[in-house]
């Protein structure tokens, strides 16, 4: 079962077999944070079989620069989380991938503004980068990381989404907050 059955399942239907307006808003709801996830799982998938094929097997070996030493494309494997933390611990790391999807799903039904095609697509950036990592875990037992900038640690595109989307919701709350602050601000007449 994926996110669009569950969706699906939940979506309001007509006596007649049609869909209610509720359930075409609903099926909207998650239009888009389906089709940014699928596209940032497939980026994601497709750069890293690229990498091994191209650089591997041995990680760590072989190079290609984009900006002389300072960024450049590497094959590593992370048994950690983002950015090589917390190495070694696959099946913690897995359930606390899962974790975050589910809750990510969850704050997006009750807590964000869905309908707000900004916030649908900080929810598909963060789940299609937490799945394009799962399936590495799952199938491989690490992660296929290849982005390496200057001393920063190696990563991949799913980091990448992640670390957008979470950098996207910050702003997305701070945005609100300012909205609930000017709109608390009592009215000078003159």
């Amino acid at each position: 079962m994926n996110i669009y059955n569950v969706c699906v399942a939940a979506t309001p239907h007509r006596q007649d077999g049609g869909i209610s307006q509720v359930g075409l808003d609903q099926h909207a709801r998650w239009a888009v944070p389906a089709a940014i996830a699928t596209l940032v799982i497939a980026a994601d998938q497709v750069s890293k079989a690229w990498i091994v094929h191209n650089l591997g097997p041995e990680t760590m070996t072989r190079f290609v620069a984009v900006v002389g030493d300072t960024a450049r494309i590497v094959y590593s494997h992370n048994t950690g989380i983002a950015f090589s933390l917390f190495q070694g611990m696959p099946q913690v790391l897995t359930v606390t991938g899962l974790a975050i999807v589910v809750g990510a799903i969850y704050f997006y039904v009750t807590q964000l503004p869905n309908r707000h095609p900004f916030v649908q697509v900080i929810l598909g950036l963060i789940v299609g980068g937490a799945f394009g990592n799962l399936i590495d875990r799952v199938r491989l037992g690490y992660v296929v990381d290849f982005i390496q900038v200057g001393w920063f640690p190696v990563f991949n595109l799913a980091d990448s989404a992640i670390t957008v989307g979470a950098a996207l919701l910050m702003f997305q709350f701070l945005r609100e907050e300012i909205a609930q602050r000017r709109d608390d601000r009592p009215v000078v007449s003159q």
